[in-house]
């Protein structure tokens, strides 16, 4: 849990918790508190310290309060316990003596400065003249490099910043070497210098604070939401020169993840559901040290009653598909009939779903300094603090100002922030019971067992199938715009990026209490998708949703999954294996049989015979038995472009760039038949029962209607277009998936369109390369798309939804593959093929082969056995070696 995390940081009583909000520590001396009673004048020792709008005195003796003095006296932790802070008004006289007298004038003459600040009547004026004291102190000072690890560090960069932590900032020094980043408070708290080796991050951050780009967070651990250290810069330049220093030491030693590449991890199941939220948080600015943009997590349980919670039944899990405001049919007929008659700009909820006082509402018992610093020393309401779980899920279904999802806590492991554990006195509820640890559901045993099963409800099948419909309404394209609209997702416009410019507020008090409030009420994530989230690839057979998702109603994508449902339970073991060692391939022979390049590659079922074709116009037949060619046939004098084996390996087809496609019979040795079927060059074919697709630089894919079994029997064959798919430009590749229900073509200007066969009618269309696209294929499950181009770039397009989920830039141009879905083994230009882990978009290995670019490709159905093409004229003969 990040409090608990931060504070085993530091044993002192002092925090900067005591601090007001928007209030900085300056320094500290050590003094003497004079006091006098009726009995007798007392000294206490004790450390004073200087803030731009109190003075606090912290006792040695924990015995005696701290004492805060601004215009009235706090005490606070008196006999050292964390209790609401008890005020001392009246004319009050405070003596001090410090340690070291000749600094005595100094801190006066800060007294009188910082006095005079408060003393102004506009809270604008106030907090320019605290600034204005701030940037004289950091001007005065820098960073001393007496702080160095190590006396060979070569310095970078130095630069003034804060130190961001939950409800406070630490004004200091910045300063990053080749070897570490350091951050020297200006007040020396909680430490001298704080240090981080370089080495050791795993994943920055750019972040927005206030709405404002000048955020930026460090994390040494993954897959967890308390950072390292979360700096503020005052300068956007100066945030964006660290990060890139930073992110140009760690491109060796760290991979960059995206939104789309945590997505397609998640998909496949390599990512659980928690893990993955957290990832999105991250990458949408939530953070563990700003309490105004506290990770986000969902509600799933709906059910706070029953004595056991049946995980197999729907109604047991909340609507994910809608807002918590929107779960109430009656409230959100009061609040939309509120929100028509309202002037703009309009919204639906006068509260977030994640605010600093929803965090600390769950987390008080954890952090209670940091709910007395929130509101000004006191605990709120005892019936209004968070007392029971149910309780508070029926608030938030029926209250009228209370939309609040969850925190990550919830699905954490540390049950410690529903345990009253530091006996905290936080009230006495109406009925007369205080408020101790939260009420727990009849179906929790205990607080352990209560975040056991809601962990075990977030991995549900149920929330696996609709979490993605909760993401399109808090990170994705129902977040703004005419879509939350419909989805009823509207929010104050100060919780969004752009909502309110801050910078074009000219009254400073104004501008002050705009941001002020900005921070209090919370901020809208910012938004990571633009388009519909795909679903997580689920077992069917396990489904128990309500309705089907919305992503999920064309019918071509539903019977191409009818039987291949899973990635999972598509794999054989035997392919599976394959795939895990698919970097073992092994050079078996290599055969130059063509003149020029060869296009393509076709193999008998037994796979005695391999039949290629090649830009010399030729089609050969190359005989594994006798390891030497058989045949060879020209049937124009155009290159040819590709070839396929119809069923029961009677015949080859073959595509020409003379705009013909040619059926060559294999037991009588010649050609058989012919179709003049396009305007331009034919640049590639697929087949599925007794259809023959063809993709054509004259723009058009068309369908053909052949019967193979005509073909086999060497009689001519009636040829009937039954559909023609329009594009913009030269269609240069074609591919259908394994049921045939989806086509998807690539064109010469770089862009991706996917076709429902039965219907003929377009699905998606992604303009996702700069250039001509090489090759397209689906994955063997039909999720999604693999196309390379030669721009250099591998992309992964969802089916369900057309995103482009990952981009991978290679070292060079790729021109053909296969892939499993995770791991693609791809041909390059430069002749060696490399094996591509999706997951991590990392290079795994690079095999050398041809002597000029790999322009065709084919793998066996047990993806054991691999052939080649290229340029330079040959074939290869790959085996796996495992």
């Amino acid at each position: 849990m990040a409090f608990i995390k931060r504070k085993e940081r530091s044993k002192e009583r002092f925090s900067l918790l005591l601090l007001d909000l928007e209030e900085y520590y300056f320094e500290q001396h050590t003094v003497y508190h004079v006091t006098t009673s009726s009995a007798k004048k007392r000294k206490i020792r004790g450390s004073l310290k200087v803030c731009s709008k109190s003075i606090i005195f912290e006792p040695e003796d924990h015995v005696e309060p701290i004492l805060k003095v601004c215009f009235c006296v706090y005490l606070i932790k008196e006999n050292n316990v964390v209790a609401p802070y008890r005020v001392e008004r009246g004319d009050s006289t405070f003596l001090f003596h410090l340690e070291v007298s000749s600094k005595t004038e100094d801190v006066v003459q800060t007294l009188l400065q910082l006095h005079r600040a408060s003393c102004l009547d506009k809270l604008g004026d106030q907090t320019a003249m605290i600034a204005a004291n701030l940037q004289s102190r950091l001007a005065r000072t820098s960073f001393d490099k007496n702080s160095f690890q190590n006396v060979s560090e070569i310095p970078h960069m130095e630069c003034e910043a804060e130190m961001v932590t939950p409800l406070v900032t630490n004004p200091g020094h910045v300063c990053i070497t080749d070897q570490s980043l350091y951050f020297q408070p200006l007040n020396g708290y909680p430490e001298q210098v704080v240090r981080i080796e370089l080495h050791r991050v795993k994943q920055i951050y750019k972040r927005r604070h206030g709405l404002r780009p000048l955020g930026l967070e460090v994390f040494c651990t993954e897959n967890d939401f308390c950072s390292d250290i979360y700096l503020k810069f005052y300068k956007t330049s100066d945030r964006n020169d660290l990060y890139y220093y930073i992110a140009t030491f760690l491109e060796n030693h760290m991979v960059e993840h995206t939104a789309e590449s945590y997505m397609l991890q998640w998909q496949r199941g390599h990512l659980s559901n928690y893990q993955y939220l957290l990832h999105l948080n991250n990458l949408a600015d939530r953070s563990g040290n700003d309490l105004s943009q506290y990770p986000v997590f969902p509600w799933i349980i709906a059910d706070y009653n029953s004595t056991e919670l049946d995980m197999m039944n729907p109604a047991t899990f909340r609507d994910l598909s809608k807002p918590v405001g929107a779960l109430n049919k009656e409230r959100l007929e009061r609040l939309l009939s509120r929100y028509r008659d309202m002037p703009d700009p309009r919204f639906m909820y006068g509260s977030h779903y994640s605010s600093p006082g929803y965090v600390l509402f769950y987390l008080v018992r954890v952090a209670p300094e940091h709910m007395l610093c929130l509101q000004n020393g006191r605990y709120d309401n005892a019936d209004r603090m968070f007392n029971s779980i149910g309780e508070t899920w029926k608030n938030c279904l029926e209250g009228a100002t209370d939309f609040k999802e969850l925190i990550p806590d919830f699905y954490g492991n540390d049950p410690s922030f529903l345990l009253n554990c530091l006996s905290l006195d936080l009230g006495k509820r109406q009925g007369g019971s205080s408020v101790q640890d939260v009420v727990l559901p009849p179906w929790a045993a205990d607080a352990s067992d209560f975040l056991q099963k809601s962990q075990k409800a977030l991995e549900s099948q149920y929330v696996s199938e609709h979490l993605h419909e909760w993401i399109d309404l808090v990170f994705g394209f129902k977040q703004k715009g005419s879509e939350a609209v419909a989805a009823h997702n509207v929010f104050h416009p100060l919780t969004y990026e752009g909502g309110i410019d801050c910078d074009s507020i000219e009254d400073p008090n104004e501008k002050i209490a705009m941001l002020i409030q900005i921070l209090e009420f919370g901020q809208t994530p910012t938004q990571l998708f633009t388009t519909p989230h795909p679903q997580r690839i689920t077992p069917r057979f396990q489904s128990i949703s309500r309705t089907p998702s919305c992503y999920l109603t064309r019918s071509s994508f539903l019977a191409s999954t009818s039987e291949d449902s899973s990635f999972e339970d598509l794999t054989e073991e035997t392919r599976r294996l394959a795939w895990n060692n698919i970097a073992k391939l092994k050079l078996m022979s290599t055969h130059k049989i063509h003149k020029e390049a060869v296009t393509g590659i076709a193999v008998t079922r037994t796979a005695s015979s391999v039949f290629t074709t090649s830009q010399d116009s030729t089609l050969k037949m190359f005989s594994r038995e006798s390891n030497g060619l058989q045949r060879s046939m020209s049937f124009s004098n155009m290159a040819l472009s590709s070839c396929l084996m119809l069923p029961e390996d009677k015949a080859v087809v073959c595509s020409s760039w003379d705009n013909n496609v040619y059926f060559y019979s294999i037991p009588f040795g010649r050609r058989q038949d012919t179709l003049m079927g396009h305007d331009d060059a034919i640049s590639k074919m697929c087949w599925k029962d007794n259809q023959l697709y063809t993709a054509s630089w004259d723009s058009t894919v068309k369908v053909w209607q052949c019967d193979s079994a005509d073909i086999a029997n060497n009689k001519r064959c009636q040829f009937q277009l039954l559909a023609e798919f329009e594009h913009e430009a030269g269609v240069n590749t074609i591919n259908l998936n394994p049921a045939g229900t989806l086509l998807v073509s690539g064109t010469k200007d770089g862009t991706v369109t996917i076709w429902d066969t039965s219907s003929s009618v377009q699905l998606h269309q992604v303009h996702c390369h700069s250039g001509k696209i090489h090759d397209v294929a689906f994955s063997p499950d039909s999720r999604h798309i693999l196309s390379v181009g030669e721009d250099s770039c591998l992309k992964v397009i969802d089916v369900q939804t057309g995103m482009m989920i990952s981009s991978v830039q290679a070292d060079e141009e790729q021109r053909c593959f296969c892939w499993d879905g995770n791991t693609v083994l791809s041909g390059g230009q430069s002749g060696h093929l490399q094996v591509l882990d999706l997951l991590s978009n990392k290079v795994t290995t690079r095999i050398p082969g041809h002597s000029g670019a790999v322009t065709a490709m084919w793998m066996n159905e047990q993806c054991s056995t691999v052939i080649t093409g290229g340029e330079d004229k040959q074939i290869i003969f790959w085996k796996l070696d495992c």
